[in-house]
C-alpha cells in the first residue's frame, strides 16, 4: 500500500485523482489537503510515502511548503503536478526542493508510474553512506550528516546535495557522465532535470567557494569533474 499525501487547491481534481490512485490503480491510500498550510499539517499527522502538490495555492502555495518541508525531512519523495512549465518554474521547483514536475493535465496512470518510479529510485538509494569524512581542500565533508566544515563553520546539505557531492569525491579527477549523474538522481534524463542539475551544482559551488583551490568544472556535453589543486 502506498501512502500519498495530495495536495490540490482544486477540489474536483483532487477527488478525481484520489479515487482514480484508490479505485481504478488501487493499492493506494490518498490523504488530501487543500493548500500549504493544510499539507503541512497532514504531515505532522500522517507519515506519507511520497508527496504529490500542486504550486498555485491559497494560503501557502507550494513552493513555500516544499522550503518549510526540507528544513525537517529531506528524504521524502516530492511531486510537482502543474499547469505552469516554464523553465523557470519547473527549475524553482527543483530548486526548491522537489524530486520531480510533471506537468498537468496527466492520466491516472501516468502519475501512477511516476510515482512507483521515483520510490524505487529512493530504494535504491538506501545503500549505506560511507563511514568516513572526505577532505576536500580545506573542507571536511561529513557523508553521514550531511555537513560541508570550514573553519568550524557548518554548511548543512541536503540528501541529494551530498550523495551528488559523493560522487564527485569517489571520482576526483575524473569526469563523471552528466545522464549518469541525472538517471542515478532523478531517474530521468530531460531538459528541465538537467537544468536542476545546474542548480545543485551552482550551490555546491557557492558552498565550496572559499577555498579557490577547489572547483567543479563543466565538461560542456559530457560530464563534471571536482579538481582539488
Amino acid at each position: 500500500m502506498i501512502r500519498l499525501l495530495l495536495i490540490e487547491d482544486d477540489t474536483n481534481l483532487g477527488y478525481i485523482i484520489k479515487s482514480s490512485l484508490e479505485e481504478i490503480i488501487g493499492n493506494y491510500e490518498v490523504i488530501t489537503a487543500s493548500n500549504g498550510e493544510e499539507g503541512l499539517e497532514a504531515l505532522a499527522n500522517y507519515t506519507p510515502d511520497v508527496i504529490v502538490s500542486d504550486i498555485d495555492m491559497p494560503v501557502l502555495n507550494g513552493l513555500e511548503m516544499v522550503k518549510e518541508i526540507r528544513k525537517f525531512n529531506t528524504d521524502i519523495p516530492i511531486i510537482f503536478a502543474s499547469g505552469k512549465n516554464s523553465s523557470k518554474d519547473v527549475t524553482g521547483g527543483y530548486d526548491a526542493g522537489v524530486n520531480l514536475y510533471i506537468k498537468k493535465p496527466f492520466l491516472p496512470e501516468e502519475l501512477d508510474a511516476h510515482i512507483k518510479a521515483i520510490m524505487q529510485l529512493k530504494h535504491s538509494q538506501t545503500i549505506p553512506l560511507p563511514k568516513k569524512n572526505y577532505q576536500i581542500g580545506e573542507y571536511i565533508f561529513d557523508p553521514k550528516l550531511y555537513f560541508l566544515e570550514y573553519n568550524s563553520i557548518k554548511q548543512n546539505l541536503t540528501s541529494r546535495e551530498a550523495r551528488i557531492l559523493i560522487l564527485l569525491c569517489d571520482s576526483k579527477g575524473e569526469v563523471v557522465l552528466r545522464e549518469d549523474i541525472l538517471i542515478k538522481f532523478w531517474g530521468v534524463s530531460d531538459y528541465f532535470t538537467s537544468r536542476s542539475l545546474d542548480v545543485f551544482i551552482s550551490k555546491m559551488r557557492r558552498y565550496l567557494a572559499k577555498d579557490t583551490a577547489i572547483s567543479i568544472k563543466n565538461i560542456k556535453g559530457v560530464g563534471l569533474i571536482l579538481e582539488c589543486e
